[in-house]
């Protein structure tokens, strides 16, 4: 992952973990760690410098909240709606990435915390700003 792919707004906070291969959140040190127990982050370089796992993940909260856009990619090419989906965002974007299915989005904006939201049906969307974390890949998403 190259530093420069994710924002100051995530790189500054002391949010981050690593991530098992199965997306399980882990400390630096490979032991289990938790999206709402501050006591198992670290700061980004920290966790870039880190080999425990297979990769990163950030805990939302403090300002940050992503939107998780699901199985939205057909024959390698993001489905029609998901622009027009970027676009009706309320909130201040700040970072785009292919998920590491490779079939999915996230999206990341400034958020204030609050309850989370699930979107079922021909579209799936989740929404979180607070008790969470996200399984980072720094692949930037452009629409």
């Amino acid at each position: 992952m190259k530093r420069s792919n994710l924002p100051a707004e995530m790189t500054s906070r002391d949010r981050w973990m690593r991530r098992s291969a199965l997306k399980r959140p882990l400390t630096v040190h490979g032991k289990a760690a938790s999206s709402t127990d501050s006591s198992t982050w670290a700061s980004y370089s920290d966790a870039l410098e880190s080999t425990a796992g297979v990769g990163l993940g950030f805990a939302l909260g403090d300002g940050i909240g992503c939107y998780d856009l699901d199985h939205c990619f057909t024959d390698g090419v993001a489905d029609l709606w998901v622009a027009e989906f970027i676009k009706s965002i309320p909130e201040p974007v700040l970072f785009m990435e292919v998920s590491q299915s490779g079939e999915g989005v996230h999206i990341f904006v400034e958020a204030p915390e609050g309850p989370g939201t699930k979107i079922r049906g021909d579209r799936n969307i989740e929404r979180y700003t607070s008790g969470r974390y996200i399984a980072v890949t720094g692949k930037v998403f452009r629409v």
